[in-house]
């Protein structure tokens, strides 16, 4: 029988990050068998830079570079920022994104835990803004062999219509603005699968499996994951039930673009999101909300990112409004004195 006094064990940032990157496996094994290995030396790639430049800020820093490095944060920013990417932009894409992601985003404000903003999704809005016809090359699911997808990556010569197809999320927006097709008739085309965009659900599962593990550690909180996924399916499913030939359904916003990735592990971040219960409730949720916005919209076919660095704005006001009360204290200023 276990007694008072209750104290935890201290978690390393090792241990937390390392516990990150076993739960992003299954999503990744699931791209793989989806859309092909492609994305494993991408991977690499960024694994390898994210190290590389933590090393070099922390040298030039004169802090110790072998216990930050080995911390396994760099490799997790690594990791997302490279699942955000097609699978097959060039190597020199993937080096810039994570680039931007350790040095300026994480470094330049302090290191690690100093960072106001998701340094991936600061990755993925300067690149797809920088070179939107690059960030826009995904394969199709399973149409790629990996020798094509790796000469893709090392700098071979791009075929844009034979190795590029639509995503379910551009094609249905292409499809709605072109003023001749209902939902129903865009989603019968070849980039849709039975819920989402083709292949897609099957990594949405991956994503999710590795959320319920963080879960399950308590490494996450389900404030945040359940925030996201409740008002991204609640927004999408009331356009839907009032003019379903116009909005997609909330399983297909659920199950397409990287929709499951952000609820567990983009929006969860913890240095760069809300502290406080109510907090997080209402920072995922407005994530969810500009997400589905511009998705229907704006001008990107995805808006998750965008959504996040928004409400990373947001995230000074939500924790000072939402702090809970001390014990013994009212949360009100008139009882503040006494």
């Amino acid at each position: 029988m276990i007694h008072s006094p209750y104290v935890r064990k201290p978690v390393s940032v090792q241990r937390t990050m390392g516990l990150v990157l076993l739960a992003l496996v299954p999503g990744v094994i699931a791209h793989v068998l989806v859309i092909g290995a492609g994305v494993l030396v991408n991977l690499a790639i960024a694994t390898l830079t994210a190290v590389a430049a933590e090393a070099l800020m922390l040298h030039l820093r004169r802090r110790p570079v072998a216990i930050a490095v080995s911390d396994l944060s760099a490799v997790v920013t690594a990791w997302l920022v490279t699942l955000c990417f097609p699978p097959i932009v060039p190597w020199w894409l993937t080096v810039g994104g994570v680039l931007v992601a350790i040095v300026a985003v994480k470094h330049l404000y302090g290191g690690l835990g100093q960072n106001p903003f998701n340094p991936a999704m600061i990755a993925y809005c300067s690149m797809i803004v920088a070179f939107p016809a690059l960030m826009s090359q995904w394969p199709p699911a399973g149409q790629l062999a990996f020798d094509t997808q790796l000469s893709l990556i090392l700098g071979g010569p791009r075929d844009l219509d034979g190795i590029t197809g639509a995503t379910a999320l551009d094609a249905l927006r292409t499809g709605l603005r072109a003023g001749v097709q209902t939902v129903d008739a865009v989603l019968q085309g070849s980039a849709f699968g039975a819920l989402g965009g083709r292949g897609w659900e099957w990594i949405s599962v991956g994503y999710i499996a590795g959320g319920l593990f963080l879960l399950a550690l308590r490494i996450i909180t389900w404030h945040m994951p359940v925030a996201f996924i409740a008002t991204l399916a609640a927004i999408s499913g009331a356009f839907w039930l009032a003019n379903p030939a116009a909005f997609a359904s909330p399983l297909f916003h659920l199950a397409s673009g990287g929709a499951m990735l952000a609820a567990f592990f983009i929006v969860t971040d913890p240095v760069s999101g809300a502290t406080t219960p109510r907090g997080k409730l209402l920072f995922a949720a407005g994530i969810a909300l500009i997400a589905w916005l511009i998705r229907n919209f704006g001008a990107y076919p995805e808006g998750i990112a965008f959504g996040v660095l928004l409400m990373n704005l947001c995230v000074p006001l939500l924790d000072m409004k939402t702090q809970p009360p001390v014990f013994g204290h009212r949360n009100d200023t008139k009882g503040a004195g006494k």
